[in-house]
């Protein structure tokens, strides 16, 4: 009996011990960052020295990047057993020796992942998903070669679907200054495509069986299914890529399928029409077929073309200041930003009006609100029609936030740009305002606003800065302090004491 008893002893002490090593494992596991941290000081070195590393660029105070850090983090240990180890590693963009940093790799918002390979030579946007299993399955694609080879019909297959746009190359032999063209375009668009080669043209889904190459082959869902090219300067095909990969009309409604061509249309460089309508009516399907003409007969002209349902649409409808009782409506942007518009049209209007636009016949559409009969807040208002008088002939330095109503960081600075604003109301120098920029248009050629909210400051002198500190009271009065022309003397906004319990 006592020797059972012993043996038990034994079994539950050496359970516990494990248990506890168990334990302290996960502790220091959980203990160790796996995720580098870079700044000013070793960021170039430490990306030199990697074949393949994500960088992560944040700020403290972006709620986005909070919720991607344990994600982030998570990723990275998992990543860190891969056969090669994968690196992530993160940047305060916000730091002020890391500013330069973010401004050479054209970091406009947190948080920004952006992927480095061949020792930092070449860099792409991460376009990824944000959640740890995601990134994991997306890095380790991204890691391996950027155009898989396709030996069998089992190949294709897995390769290529209905919901994706795959790149194939067909060449007689995998060399030759074609087939190192085609590897340099599959290694600069990988982050957007799925690139391919083969042997054989046999075994892929469509397209002419026989030909031996070299040819390019883009397979898609829409429009013609798919579409050869022979061209392989790097930048014909890039440019044959970009161009044949958005339809030719891009449908934007509720249907998860089309997003990612909705994503692709804001995202290329053409002017872009928008015709919005609701769907559901009597009128859609005309409407549908007398844009789809147009389209066509402007393929290749340097402008895009969509087509949105009123109820999907209602993001883009705040963005571009639109009001549902103008539909239909018709709006095209150019490049430099600059709208037309034109509302409540026929379907028989659509040719003509586009045609007028592209003669330069149909006048811009300059968006403003109304200004204020009465502007008596701390935070002044700005509209398009008051910026030039308020921001850049009142000889005042300002501080000018531009924001979305429906933007989240926005709603949170609003409080504390009142209290920037209460700071300096005895400072006749200094203006504190606000534009909405859903409601007014902005000139693009003075200000750069990617994202809401984007904050400049004009000195008195005209000198026109960016605001990117931190977005608390202190550090915005300490800007404009740093920066600001005084006329007439003045005393530095002091905190207002806080009462003591």
């Amino acid at each position: 009996m006592a020797s059972r008893v012993s043996i038990c002893f034994v079994v539950f002490a050496v359970c516990l011990f494990a248990s506890s090593l168990t334990k302290i494992g996960a502790e220091d596991s959980e203990s160790k960052e796996f995720v580098l941290t870079l700044d000013h000081s070793n960021f170039s070195d430490t990306v030199s020295k990697h074949d393949f590393i994500v960088v992560e660029f944040y700020a403290p105070w972006c709620g986005h990047c909070k919720k991607l850090a344990p994600e982030y983090e998570k990723a990275a240990s998992i990543l860190s057993q891969n056969d090669p180890p994968i690196v992530l590693a993160k940047v305060d963009a916000n730091e002020e020796g890391n500013k330069e940093i973010a401004t050479e790799f054209e970091i406009s918002g947190f948080p920004t992942l952006k992927i480095f390979r061949n020792g930092g030579k070449i860099s792409s946007e991460y376009k990824g998903p944000r959640e740890a299993d995601g990134i994991v399955a997306y890095l380790k694609k991204q890691s391996g070669p950027a155009s898989a080879e396709i030996k069998s019909v089992e190949d294709a297959s897995s390769l290529i679907d209905d919901q994706k746009i795959v790149i194939v190359g067909v060449f007689p032999a995998f060399s030759g200054e074609e087939f190192v063209n085609f590897t340099a375009l599959a290694e600069k668009l990988r982050s957007d495509y799925e690139f391919g080669h083969t042997l054989d043209a046999k075994l892929l889904p469509r397209g002419e069986s026989s030909v031996t190459g070299p040819i390019v082959r883009l397979l898609k869902s829409f429009d013609e299914l798919f579409v050869d090219f022979q061209d392989f300067h790097v930048d014909a095909l890039e440019k044959f890529v970009q161009e044949r990969s958005v339809p030719i009309v891009t449908i934007f409604n509720n249907d998860p399928s089309n997003h990612p061509h909705v994503v692709k249309f804001f995202n290329n460089k053409n002017a872009k029409a928008m015709l919005f309508l609701n769907f559901s009516s009597e009128v859609a399907d005309s409407f549908k077929s007398k844009y789809r003409e147009v389209a066509e007969q402007y393929k290749g002209e340097g402008i895009s073309f969509l087509i949105g349902d009123l109820e999907a649409s209602q993001g883009a409808f705040q963005y571009f200041g639109l009001k549902e009782e103008q539909v239909p409506v018709i709006i095209v942007q150019k490049v430099d930003g600059q709208k037309y518009l034109k509302a409540n049209l026929e379907a028989d209007q659509i040719a003509p009006w586009v045609k007028e636009y592209k003669d330069g016949n149909v006048p811009q559409h300059k968006k403003s609100e109304p200004i204020p009969e009465a502007n008596n807040e701390p935070v002044k208002v700005v509209v398009a029609n008051s910026l030039q008088d308020i921001v850049f002939n009142s000889g005042k330095n300002v501080l000018l936030e531009f924001y979305a109503p429906w933007c989240g960081h926005c709603k949170k600075l609003a409080p504390i740009l009142d209290e920037v604003a209460v700071s300096y109301e005895s400072d006749a120098d200094v203006i504190i305002a606000k534009l909405d920029a859903t409601a007014n248009d902005i000139p693009s050629d003075t200000f750069d606003v990617k994202g809401y909210p984007t904050m400049y400051f004009r000195s008195a002198s005209g000198k026109l800065l960016e605001y990117d500190g931190d977005r608390t009271k202190e550090d915005m009065i300490n800007f404009i302090e740093k920066n600001r022309d005084i006329t007439t003397p003045q005393e530095t906004p002091q905190e207002t004491p806080k009462d003591e319990l």
